[in-house]
């Protein structure tokens, strides 16, 4: 747990109970007001290089920039990073290599999330939970057609074929959310490691009991608890 700018975070990944490597990386850099999670795919230092490579050229960026500088060179570098890593996937011969982002900034009072992919921010407002970020994934059409929920979604058997990744693809897509912050607001930045176990309920529950201070590991446990079949990685930030 750390703060910063009154702002307070934890940050954990986990490479759960069944995966040998953790192809998740998260980064937080609270003097920046930027957090990210990163969930790779590709196997074996497929993964693990995309996620690694994102968070890397993120965190090379140089601080203290005016936040709207910030946002359009996070682009940029997503952009570079996908870019790179269709390099990669070529140089080793074609095979898929890339990685989820979503990453959130705070500034003048507002949030922006951007992501690719079916890593997710969430925000506890009054207690209430909400879903900001929409996967881009098979199943999140079905639930955006109305015909399952979000927590029905995880169930589905193609809950883990995601459309949209950095390093897939000719072109990266970001999608993009802001909003003012109020004070109490709790954001969650996670991978699907973690969604795919806690439903809105638990998740619910979890960030309006627990501080700042055990929160993650406590959601973390929530994916252990369910199987931790994939690897978890989860960010807090609490709003003052």
């Amino acid at each position: 747990m750390n703060s910063s700018h009154r702002v307070r975070y934890s940050a954990r990944s986990h490479v759960g109970l069944k995966r040998k490597l953790n192809e998740d990386a998260i980064l937080a850099l609270p003097e920046e007001s930027l957090w990210l999670v990163a969930d790779g795919m590709g196997g074996h230092e497929g993964g693990d290089f995309a996620s690694r490579l994102v968070v890397d050229m993120v965190a090379a960026i140089p601080p203290g920039l005016p936040p709207a500088d910030r946002l359009v060179t996070l682009r940029d570098v997503l952009q570079q990073a996908h870019a790179a890593i269709v390099r990669e996937a070529e140089a080793r011969g074609g095979k898929t290599i890339g990685t989820t982002v979503a990453c959130m900034m705070l500034a003048n009072g507002h949030f922006v999330g951007l992501w690719a992919g079916d890593s997710r921010i969430y925000l506890l407002r009054d207690n209430q939970i909400q879903i900001l970020t929409t996967d881009h994934s098979v199943v999140a059409e079905l639930v955006l057609a109305g015909q399952m929920s979000w927590d029905e979604a995880e169930q589905h058997p193609q809950s883990n074929a995601i459309i949209r990744a950095v390093g897939v693809g000719d072109v990266l897509e970001l999608d993009k959310i802001r909003g003012e912050v109020q004070p109490g607001d709790r954001f969650l930045i996670c991978s699907d490691g973690l969604s795919k176990y806690a439903t809105f309920p638990m998740l619910q529950k979890a960030l309006s009991e627990m501080p700042i201070e055990t929160v993650a590991d406590q959601l973390i446990q929530i994916a252990l608890d369910g199987g931790g079949a994939d690897n978890i990685s989860v960010i807090v930030v609490d709003i003052p």
